[in-house]
């Protein structure tokens, strides 16, 4: 557990904040499609990967209002990017699936960042990458608490 109260957890806690900021806005530049905003792109993702969900469970993951989800929900739906689809158990609701569309553009903008991140790897030396590989898990258990 960090102490806060201690000069180098409070340094590092303030790096590592500082720099997955940059990293992420440095990333969010790395698109395929410019049209969508990051917001946008980032409910496909979920969707990418929870495969299907109604907008309130979206909002949530997304940590967003469900209003806000729902004009989200219909600008990707103009965009033939996501579907609505009666829920199977409660009519009163729909269920926003993903596109091929949507999933051929989340294929390609991944192959790009993937791309991106591999060029500032070719910068780290062999001890660097491996720290980097090591925390990645743990980067990703903080992604997601």
């Amino acid at each position: 557990m960090p102490d806060l109260s201690h000069g180098d957890d409070v340094a590092a806690v303030n790096a590592l904040r500082s720099a997955v900021m940059r990293l992420s806005r440095r990333l969010k530049h790395q698109r395929v499609d410019e049209s969508l905003s990051p917001t946008e792109m980032s409910v496909l993702g979920t969707l990418s990967l929870c495969g299907r969900a109604t907008p309130g469970e979206l909002a949530r993951k997304e940590h967003v209002q469900p209003p806000s989800m729902t004009r989200i929900v219909a600008l990707l739906e103009a965009k033939g990017l996501v579907r609505l689809e009666p829920h199977p158990e409660d009519r009163r609701q729909k269920v926003v699936t993903r596109t091929e569309q949507a999933e051929t553009m989340l294929e390609e903008s991944r192959a790009k960042r993937n791309a991106f991140l591999a060029s500032l790897v070719e910068n780290l030396d062999e001890d660097e990458w491996a720290k980097l590989r090591a925390a990645a898990p743990v980067l990703e258990k903080l992604a997601h608490l």
